[in-house]
């Protein structure tokens, strides 16, 4: 049960992506007025039920394949499609949101997200069961739709917090889950029961979604982006009720819900093509070596921690779950450290890779135990501010008039990872315990050596602007 929660860990922990609110409610000014706070908890509960009920079944998936009569190649190649479809489909669904707005394209996700699970719950055969996996391979990006509908609604300024915030929701979710799908498990028919109130959350979550104060009025215009640049927040409430009817309602009108199949996949093309043609590759690269090194670190942990200092496997799943914990600590403190900051994203981003890769050597390193739970101690906070540091920096260089498309394409880059992750850690894994991880400190390096390389364009916020055409 450790190995397989090890495992979900290891793709929670480059999935999906901070304190410092302000006033009373915890809220940044961009987000001050009573309905805008309201939105704003109400995503970080859709983000908390997301994760909480994908984290009850994960777990046990492997367990109950093998019980339908599958062998472990074909579980492996099932799982491997899940990957690929994820792959492919979080660009277009990303930029689908842009086209016909947050609130339908996160409604449409929920739902057959839930449709998915149900249809586990029923996978009596192996191809049921490989059926019921694709309509969550391609539609389960509720995660990335909702940080770009936070995304649209606070500042540039504010953005690390509120995002940080919505992923220390969403851990806790991940924590919990797991202990709640593992008693379940215990029940007669247990698979099935915990994969229909998986289920019952994503409905739970639509009905929550459906009852958000989303305004009913369009606006043509997106004054995030106006307002944001050269201001610390967004204090007026004009400004904030404005914000919201926009970032709710899309980037287009109403009536691109309405348009032909044929024309919005055509704008979604069109959109794609100009994050291809724009100057991103390189922060793209730069998440994609820090994917694969963080993956590295998490790919034999169980295994590596056996051999190396004969540690059983419970031992190294109550040191995820420490490393979770804290994951959602780094998430309330990201506020105050990024203010130490100055807000400067860049040189937060550059500081907490330096420190990931200094721990995971220390990791390869180590001679005891004791450093290992040393360096997984630090380790949690500083992937976790890295994560949020990489997604606001690709909003500011990329511009936030595509948020979707953007953060789309981020986790098809982190698909990409999770897909060469493995095949790199069992090569280096024939060579030694600690190869996997020592292969991640390369790869760190690299990544660091290439933003010390494009420290002027970072510094210039908004300067990589995406072609339109």
């Amino acid at each position: 049960m450790f190995r397989a929660a090890a495992a979900a860990a290891a793709g929670r922990m480059e999935e999906e992506e901070e304190d410092g609110g302000r006033g009373a409610a915890g809220i940044p000014a961009a987000v001050a007025t009573s309905s805008s706070r309201r939105f704003v908890r109400c995503l970080y509960m859709v983000g908390f039920l997301d994760l909480f009920g994908v984290s009850m079944v994960v777990p046990l998936m492997n367990l109950h394949i093998k019980s339908l009569g599958a062998s472990h190649t074909v579980a492996g190649i099932i799982g491997s499609l899940y990957g690929i479809m994820q792959l492919f489909s979080s660009t277009f669904v990303g930029c689908w949101s842009d086209i016909v707005g947050r609130r339908y394209s996160l409604l449409a996700c929920i739902f057959l997200s839930a449709l998915g699970y149900f249809l586990l719950g029923t996978s009596t055969t192996v191809l049921l069961f490989a059926i019921s996996r694709v309509p969550v391979g391609i539609f389960k990006h509720t995660l990335s739709i909702s940080k770009a509908l936070l995304s649209d609604l606070v500042s540039e300024r504010d953005r690390p917090l509120v995002m940080g915030r919505f992923n220390a929701a969403s851990s806790v979710g991940f924590i919990l889950g797991p202990v709640v799908g593992g008693y379940l498990a215990e029940l007669e028919d247990g698979f099935y029961q915990t994969s229909f109130i998986c289920a019952s959350i994503f409905l739970l979550n639509a009905g929550l979604v459906w009852l958000l104060p989303w305004s009913e009025e369009n606006t043509g215009s997106r004054v995030h982006q106006q307002g944001s640049k050269g201001t610390d927040s967004f204090s007026a409430k004009a400004n904030c009720d404005l914000h919201l009817k926009s970032a709710t309602n899309g980037a287009l009108p109403s009536e691109s819900l309405f348009q032909s199949p044929w024309l919005q996949v055509v704008t979604v093309l069109k959109r794609i093509k100009g994050i291809a043609c724009s100057d991103l590759w390189d922060i793209l690269l730069v998440r994609l070596l820090m994917s694969v090194a963080i993956l590295l670190y998490y790919s034999n942990f169980s295994l590596a921690m056996e051999e190396r200092f004969g540690v059983k496997p419970l031992f190294s799943g109550y040191l995820i779950s420490y490393s979770s914990a804290l994951g959602v600590l780094a998430g309330c403190l990201l506020g105050p450290i990024t203010r130490l900051y100055q807000h400067n994203t860049y040189r937060l981003l550059l500081h907490s890779s330096t420190l990931t890769c200094t721990l995971i050597l220390l990791y390869a390193s180590a001679l005891s135990i004791w450093m290992i739970i040393f360096s997984s101690t630090f380790l949690a906070f500083s992937t976790t501010i890295g994560r949020t540091c990489i997604i606001d920096l690709e909003l500011t260089i990329g511009g936030n008039e595509a948020s979707g498309t953007l953060l789309g394409v981020g986790q098809s880059v982190t698909s990409v990872g999770r897909i060469i992750a493995p095949l790199l850690s069992g090569i280096a894994q024939e060579f030694s315990p600690c190869g996997p991880p020592s292969l991640g400190v390369g790869l760190a390096l690299v990544a660091i050596l290439i933003m010390n390389m494009n420290k002027q364009k970072y510094c210039s916020h908004g300067s990589v602007k995406l072609k339109k055409k």
